[in-house]
C-alpha cells in the first residue's frame, strides 16, 4: 500500500512532478521489477513506490544523500536541522560559507552524513534548486534568499523506510539496467537534449553529450529487444525525434512549464513521452 508521506527531498532540474499524471496513465498496467537509471529528485519512484526497484544516478553527492537518508535518517535530520538552526542573520553569507564547506568535502570525496545534509541544505537554499558545477566539479549556484526549513521530518522518516527496501546504486546508466529482463519496467528520465543544438550543458561535470544520447537510444532499443517495458522523457527536439522515431515506438508530445530558465517568458515548452508498448 502506498505511503502518502513518502516524498522527494530535493528539487531537481528536469524533475517530473508536473508530468506524473501523464506518466502514470501511460505506464504498463503490470510489470515485474522497476528500474530508473537517472533517478534525479525521485519524483516518479517515490510516487509509484514499486516493491522491487533499482534506482541509479551518476551524481555521487545525490546518491550519497539517498543512501544516508535510507540508512541513517535520524543522524541526517540532526545535522540538517543544525544547519537550518545555525543560519546567520545574513543568510547570503551563511549560504556561501556552507557552500564552500560542501565543496571542500566534495574535493576530499567525503561522502558521509554531513555531506548529505550539506547537499540537501544547499539544494533548498540555492537558485531554482539547480545542481550545477564548474569545470573543477565545484558547486557554484547562488543563494535563493530562502530561510525555510530544508526538510520535513515525517517525510524523511517515511521516505527512509521505503528507500531501505530498494537497491540504490551510483554509476553509468547502462550498468544500472544490466539486469533488466522481460516484463520489467524501465523509466528513463534522461538528461535533457538542448533546445538549441549548440547548448549542451551538464548537471554533473561528466556531462551528457550527443554521443551519450546515442548510447542511450541504443540501450532503449536493446531493452526493447529483451522484452522490457521502456518509457523515456525528454525535450521535443528534432534530435530526440531522430533518435527514437521510425522504430515503432509511441511518441506523445505534452506541454510543460520549465522552471529552470532565466527567461521567464520561455518557461512553457513541449516534452515527449516515448514508450515501446
Amino acid at each position: 500500500m502506498k505511503n502518502l508521506n513518502v516524498a522527494p527531498f530535493v528539487k531537481w532540474a528536469g524533475g517530473k512532478r508536473q508530468l506524473l499524471s501523464k506518466i502514470k496513465e501511460r505506464m504498463p498496467e503490470q510489470y515485474n521489477d522497476y528500474y530508473e537509471p537517472f533517478v534525479g529528485g525521485g519524483a516518479v519512484v517515490l510516487e509509484l513506490q514499486p516493491e522491487n526497484a533499482v534506482i541509479n544516478d551518476i551524481n555521487k553527492s545525490l546518491i550519497n544523500a539517498y543512501t544516508q537518508i535510507a540508512n541513517n535518517p535520524d543522524e541526517f535530520l540532526d545535522v540538517v536541522n543544525m544547519l537550518d538552526n545555525e543560519m546567520w542573520d545574513d543568510g547570503k553569507e551563511y549560504y556561501y560559507s556552507i557552500r564552500e564547506h560542501y565543496n571542500d568535502k566534495l574535493m576530499r570525496e567525503e561522502f558521509d552524513i554531513e555531506l548529505a545534509a550539506l547537499f540537501v541544505f544547499i539544494n533548498k537554499h540555492c537558485f531554482n534548486g539547480l545542481y550545477r558545477v564548474n569545470g573543477k566539479g565545484l558547486f557554484n549556484v547562488p543563494y535563493n534568499k530562502s530561510r525555510k526549513a530544508s526538510v520535513d521530518k515525517k517525510a524523511i522518516v517515511e521516505t527512509s523506510k521505503y528507500l531501505r527496501s530498494i537497491n540504490i546504486i551510483n554509476g553509468d546508466f547502462e550498468n544500472a539496467c544490466r539486469n533488466a529482463q522481460a516484463g520489467d519496467f524501465v523509466f528513463i528520465d534522461s538528461p535533457y537534449a538542448p533546445l538549441k543544438p549548440t547548448s549542451f550543458e551538464s548537471y554533473t561535470k561528466e556531462g551528457f553529450d550527443v554521443e551519450s544520447h546515442r548510447r542511450l537510444a541504443n540501450l532503449f532499443d536493446e531493452l526493447s529487444e529483451r522484452g522490457c517495458y521502456c518509457m523515456l522523457t525528454n525535450h521535443n527536439t528534432e534530435f530526440i525525434n531522430e533518435l527514437y522515431g521510425n522504430k515503432g515506438y509511441s511518441i506523445d508530445v505534452v506541454s510543460v512549464k520549465r522552471m529552470i530558465n532565466s527567461d521567464a517568458s520561455n518557461r512553457v515548452g513541449e516534452e515527449v513521452i516515448i514508450y515501446n508498448y
